[in-house]
């Protein structure tokens, strides 16, 4: 596998993947698998369970080598996990600044710790944060990197329904204002729609469905347009539509 700045016919990319390929034994999860996001765009992963959605990240992330393909990334990496993965010995600035390569590490992190909204926490222990707060810290942490590929493992799974809406709002705003390239992989459908510009399926090892979204922000969950759309990816993930509908 080859690992370089992602570059296309069409110019130069964020990430991009030529039949990338991952087994577990005789079990094939990624199949020569072709994925390109670009330069500041947002995109969803959606995809039963096992279906590889976090196999293929953590490919993108540098952090699973056993595949085989042509993978391309356009660094820096950053990646926020669904648990926050926060060093519970280590205060909220010291979480952030964590390995950062910097001439002024505290700087850098003070200033992305206001931008999630934790200016007053930065002494905290972790163990004091609630779950949307250290999922703002992780944030962080993977702000002050500058990265040019974002990467999101169901960073919002475990937050309470009214923190998720809250999350997504701040995601958004610092995606609109730093420009990075985003791959979410997520469960919900909603969520999906709600963040990404592109939504992508995955299943049996290939990207199954792929549709732009141009439906303009804010989003309005009832545009026919949002609302066929949901349908086709629902579908597309084997839900029968009465079921949808409830």
């Amino acid at each position: 596998m080859s690992e370089t700045a992602a570059q296309t016919e069409s110019g130069v990319v964020a990430a991009s993947v030529r039949g990338l390929t991952k087994r577990f034994g005789t079990r094939v999860v990624l199949d020569e698998l072709d994925l390109d996001i670009k330069a500041g765009e947002f995109v969803a992963l959606i995809g039963r369970s096992g279906s590889g959605k976090s196999t293929l990240l953590r490919a993108l992330a540098g952090l699973d080598h056993d595949v085989s393909g042509e993978l391309a990334v356009t660094k820096p990496v950053a990646v926020a996990f669904q648990e926050p993965r926060l060093v519970p010995w280590k205060r909220v600035l010291d979480n952030v600044t964590l390995g950062l390569r910097d001439t002024n590490p505290r700087r850098v992190a003070v200033a992305a710790l206001e931008e999630v909204g934790l200016t007053e926490r930065i002494s905290a222990w972790p163990l004091t944060l609630s779950g949307g707060e250290a999922q703002r810290v992780s944030l962080a942490r993977a702000l002050v990197r500058h990265p040019a590929l974002l990467l999101l493992d169901e960073p919002f799974s475990a937050l309470d329904a009214l923190t998720r809406i809250s999350m997504h709002r701040l995601v958004l705003r610092l995606w609109q204002r730093h420009k990075p390239a985003v791959l979410l992989v997520t469960h919900d459908v909603d969520e999906a729609l709600a963040l990404a510009d592109r939504v992508l399926v995955l299943g049996d090892g290939q990207i199954a469905h792929s549709s732009a979204i141009d439906v303009a922000r804010p989003r309005d969950r009832d545009h026919p347009t949002l609302t066929a759309l949901r349908l086709r990816l629902l579908s597309e993930l084997g839900v029968p539509a009465a079921e949808s509908a409830s």
